[in-house]
């Protein structure tokens, strides 16, 4: 009988218990947890003061829905695995889908500069309440005032001040131009070019789980090239600070996320010059990531990346500029100074060490430090250990206040398996929704004390041996590993120091 006529056979190991059981948990705890962030989208509002024990309860038990179905699904036989991430960061991410931003504003913003930038005008120009663009304001991110105030209309939407025209606004800070750099600001025009003035908030929500989609897609891929499990891609698939900042709030950042990612990836596997264009626009996007840089520049071909990245960014830069003129940065060094970066009011942790101006001092020295380590510690073939350590101390030092920051670290918690440093974006989900720095300094040291002891734990003496020698210039086999895992980067482990 030919191939083609034979009746296909079944695969018995999809139904064998020790099979069954674990799958069944993990689609399960999926299920749940789309049905708790659906919930929660739907049923809780917007945040506001007053209203913060109920996110922090839905926060906390998102979270350990997710740690369940992520357990669950590590015990899944591999044939099985790709299929359930997927088929689950499809469920998670439409139930992120189904409601309005919650925590957020700013893809109120996001939505304006794209209107205005599809009328030809520079949206680092004018400030949203300018006279000049008094015939570009849909009502939806402009409502009527409702008997004089915008009481009625509130927690989303805030007032113009004195009555202005008589309207209200969705966007936050309205009285000064945007801060988002160029990268960003094609993204906003690109969403909303396919899309009218008056629709709202679902176009860049989608455009947001497409784009987390195609992490958790390009995640795998790269899993499998590694050679290392692919459940371990459920951790930004199905993880809720994703759900939440990427898609149901629509943060850009996510944008700036994939961009770095890819970067990354490229660059390790021997595309600095793709890498560097990546990583350019990433930086473009968010500034923050080009923290991932250090960790990939242990092997001198990679240095590329930084000057096609330099050129990258200045490039996209230029459109804007020649629009804008030296007005293109925006409100960016306003809100710095109003975030607290400059007097160093906004570091949690380094602040209570060092007051006022040395605590900015302070933090900058634990970035440059962290570089150097990360530079120096890395393997330049799977540096992703090293750009998670890069990230996290340096949010540790900055405390973001945030959670769409967070985005950034979970790729390359993914890439390297460091599961501990996800107790460092719970502490920045929480501080979302709960605004108390003392609680935040507990949560962040919470998150330190789980990363040491688990490092502490799985670090064997031979890679404490190793990264001395590595500080100190010692390690002459690295050259030839890092050849080897160069050519075939399907090799290494992916649990890299």
């Amino acid at each position: 009988m030919s191939e083609r006529l034979r009746p296909a056979r079944l695969d018995h190991r999809a139904f064998a218990p020790r099979t069954l059981v674990p799958a069944v948990l993990a689609v399960v705890g999926v299920l749940v947890l789309g049905i708790v962030i659906a919930v929660g989208v739907t049923h809780l509002g917007f945040l506001r003061e007053g209203h913060r024990s109920p996110f922090v309860a839905w926060t906390l038990i998102a979270w350990a829905v997710f740690a369940g179905a992520v357990l669950a699904l590590r015990f899944v036989p591999p044939h099985l695995v790709t299929r359930i991430v997927l088929g689950g960061a499809v469920v998670v991410g439409i139930a992120a889908l189904i409601g309005p931003p919650n925590t957020s504003t700013d893809s109120a913003r996001y939505a304006w500069d794209g209107i205005v930038q599809h009328a030809g005008i520079s949206p680092y120009r004018h400030t949203p309440q300018s006279d000049v663009l008094q015939h570009l304001r849909p009502d939806w991110l402009f409502p009527d005032k409702v008997h004089g105030t915008c009481g009625d209309v509130k927690p989303r939407f805030r007032g113009l001040g004195d009555g202005r025209l008589g309207h209200c606004t969705a966007i936050n800070r309205p009285d000064v131009p945007t801060i988002y750099p160029p990268m960003a600001e094609l993204w906003f025009a690109l969403v909303r070019a396919f899309v009218p003035a008056t629709a709202q908030y679902l176009p860049f929500q989608f455009a947001g789980l497409v784009v987390s989609l195609g992490v958790t897609v390009g995640l795998l891929v790269v899993l499998r090239r590694l050679g290392r499990p692919t459940w371990w891609a459920a951790l930004w698939a199905w993880s809720p600070l994703v759900a939440a900042e990427a898609v149901t709030n629509s943060h850009v950042d996510v944008v700036g996320a994939a961009l770095a990612t890819a970067g990354a990836v490229l660059v390790a596997f021997g595309r600095p010059i793709w890498g560097g264009i990546a990583l350019g626009a990433a930086t473009a996007t968010k500034l923050i990531p080009a923290i991932v840089y250090p960790a990939l520049l242990g092997r001198w071909r990679s240095w590329w990346a930084i000057p096609v990245g330099v050129v990258v960014f200045g490039l996209l830069y230029v459109p804007y500029v020649l629009t804008t003129g030296p007005k293109v940065l925006g409100y960016l060094p306003g809100y710095l100074s109003e975030e607290g970066y400059e007097d160093g009011s906004r570091f949690a942790l380094v602040a209570k060490v060092l007051p006022g101006d040395a605590a900015t001092i302070g933090v900058g020295l634990v970035v440059l430090v962290a570089a150097v380590l990360a530079w120096r510690l890395s393997d330049p073939a799977n540096p992703w250990s090293g750009q998670v350590f890069m990230i996290g101390v340096t949010f540790l030092a900055v405390t973001p206040r945030y959670p769409w920051y967070a985005l950034l670290l979970i790729p390359f918690v993914v890439l390297s398996g460091r599961w501990e440093w996800l107790a460092l974006t719970l502490a920045i989900a929480l501080r979302g929704v709960w605004p108390s720095v003392v609680a935040y300094r507990w949560w962040l040291l919470a998150a330190i004390a789980v990363v040491l002891v688990v490092t502490l734990v799985r670090t064997r003496r031979e890679d404490w041996l190793r990264w001395r020698d590595r500080l100190l210039g010692r390690d002459g086999a690295r050259d030839d590993a890092v050849q080897r895992d160069a050519v075939h980067p399907e090799r290494s482990a992916g649990n890299v120091s």
